[in-house]
């Protein structure tokens, strides 16, 4: 498992729209349909990277609480499933179901998406605005596999709180880290 950190990516910049399958229920979604009413948190994942299942839990604590403020997140793979079929959409399905994800588990079969959001890593995440634009791209908080931090999400946290309350977009933004997205 080699460390990657998330690229760098120009804060203001609009999502990049999408249309993928969500694997939970077999359904076509585009981004504009997903998106929240007060902001949206795109969040690249994938089953078997140990980085994700170490925040797998805060991710459905920290989703299902800020989904009642109209901020909806939306999780994407985007990993090559020939390489790595533990991350093939079944074995997607079967996993929102068993941690009881409340939110879409996308699939990004041709990695496209990956690539217009310049994901690099599993997490890599990125929250944007009510009109879809970027106010933070960086880590879920300090915590690692190992490093005896407890998962708080508090980086996230902190910039969903200042995007809800109308105050400035975070300065410091840390980069998130993990597994390199695998690519075809």
């Amino acid at each position: 498992m080699a460390l990657t950190v998330s690229n760098e990516l120009a804060l203001g910049i609009i999502a990049p729209n999408f249309t993928l399958r969500n694997t939970i229920n077999d359904q076509i979604v585009t981004l504009s349909e997903l998106r929240g009413e007060k902001g949206t948190v795109i969040l690249f994942i994938c089953n078997h990277c140990p980085y994700v299942i170490h925040v797998n839990d805060e991710l459905v604590k920290m989703a299902s609480q800020y989904q009642k403020k109209g901020i909806n997140f939306i999780a994407i793979s985007s990993n090559d499933i020939e390489k790595y079929p533990q991350d093939a959409p079944h074995l997607m399905k079967q996993l929102a179901k068993d941690l009881k994800y409340p939110f879409p588990y996308l699939y990004d079969e041709d990695q496209k998406v990956a690539k217009d959001y310049a994901a690099a890593c599993t997490p890599d995440f990125y929250v944007f605005d009510e009109v879809l634009k970027l106010v933070y791209h960086g880590q879920l908080d300090d915590s690692r596999p190992g490093n005896e931090k407890p998962v708080s999400g508090k980086d996230i946290r902190n910039s969903l709180y200042n995007l809800l309350e109308n105050k400035p977009v975070l300065q410091k933004q840390q980069p998130s880290m993990g597994c390199g997205i695998k690519w075809k």
